[in-house]
């Protein structure tokens, strides 16, 4: 169970978070006044659809009604799971290692998307089974080689996952210092559906079946083995889980900490943050059971093929900006959607008036 000390940190951290905006019909509220400006641009009313919710949103968020300049970033926290060990991957742990090899010299799908859209991407390395030191386009903050395989033991202590946590809370800070104003958690790490899957079935109290996919691809056999790891691990642990921050160190991942801590630090400085595919849900998840005003700095990118995935989105009332079954991660489906709503930011901020364009209006 969590020490009273590690619970206390996340505490204060999150007790820092202010909820977003204010009364909603309050007529001089945030997101009237940005409503309102967007009925003034040269357009019908209305006829950006969800583009002209984003930027209220976005604005809502960051506090302002003329909207901060959108520079994005997406950081894609990489570690190792040592559930991967009991056959739930159609891949081998090596390849987590791999992935970040091709992630720095961007060969990968997230390295096209940010490159062609004009977002930075950082690369964390949290718990990668392996020495990347003097990697060059790696962030360093490895705070163990992987988790334990957690059919047979917790995935790691809570001082280690809170260590992950503070990565991913001080990147986070630090990004925001150096005027990034929109974040997109991604991962990499072989085994981390099954992690996922495991918290979402334990925080939402669903059979593993219904909240469990195939992740790279298992065949039936491996499929119903990997249902049966999360049945058997979850039937374990329950009886000694008191909080969400007890089934994170007993079956989650390095990276969803550190996309927990993430999501956290984004908050506490006003920023929102666009949500990937199934791992960086489970990431919010467990912030969202700890304090559920969080839902209100989050996007939910993209609905995704994991069943676990769309039920973790119904539990935080996110509707999903797109519709790609998509199942890659790495941040992919966030970045698609970062480029929707650097759009709308866009076009709130840079579009003319009716009155400065000298264009009559509607009648």
């Amino acid at each position: 169970m969590t020490q009273p000390r590690i619970r206390k940190t996340v505490e204060n951290w999150i007790s820092a978070i202010r909820p977003v905006g204010g009364p909603p019909k309050a007529p001089e509220s945030l997101g009237v006044r940005i409503n309102a400006h967007w009925d003034r641009l040269t357009k019908p009313k209305g006829s950006l659809g969800r583009l002209e919710s984003l930027a209220v949103w976005y604005g809502q968020v960051h506090g302002k009604e003329r909207l901060p300049d959108p520079r994005s970033c997406v950081c894609v926290f990489a570690a190792d799971h040592g559930v991967a060990e009991s056959g739930v991957s159609a891949y081998p742990s090596a390849v987590t290692r791999e992935m970040v090899r091709n992630f720095t010299s961007g060969g990968a799908a997230i390295n096209v998307l940010t490159r062609h859209h004009g977002i930075r991407l950082e690369v964390v390395d949290v718990g990668v089974n392996g020495d990347l030191a003097g990697w060059a386009g790696v962030t360093h903050r490895k705070v163990a080689m992987g988790t334990r395989n957690f059919l047979e033991e917790p995935a790691m202590l809570p001082e280690t996952g809170l260590k992950a946590m503070e990565a991913g809370r001080d990147i986070a800070h630090s990004l925001i210092g150096q005027g990034i104003a929109l974040l997109i958690p991604g991962e990499m790490g072989i085994g981390n559906t099954t992690s996922s899957s495991a918290l979402a079935s334990a925080l939402l109290h669903m059979p593993p079946e219904e909240v469990t996919g195939r992740g790279t691809g298992l065949n039936d056999e491996m499929f119903r083995h990997k249902v049966r790891v999360i049945e058997d691990s979850v039937r374990k642990y329950a009886p000694v889980m008191a909080t969400p921050l007890d089934w994170l160190w007993a079956v989650g991942g390095l990276e969803i900490a550190a996309i927990a801590g993430f999501i956290i630090g984004a908050a506490e400085k006003r920023t929102p943050v666009i949500l990937d595919g199934l791992i960086t849900a489970a990431g919010a998840l467990v912030v969202h059971k700890i304090f559920p005003p969080i839902s209100e700095y989050l996007l939910a990118g993209h609905a995704g093929q994991e069943p676990g995935h769309r039920k973790i989105l119904e539990s935080m009332a996110l509707d999903p900006l797109l519709k790609l079954d998509l199942r890659l991660g790495e941040g992919t489906g966030g970045t698609l959607a970062a480029t929707l709503v650097r759009s709308s930011v866009f076009l709130y901020n840079e579009m003319a008036t009716f009155e400065s364009a000298q264009v009559s209006g509607p009648h």
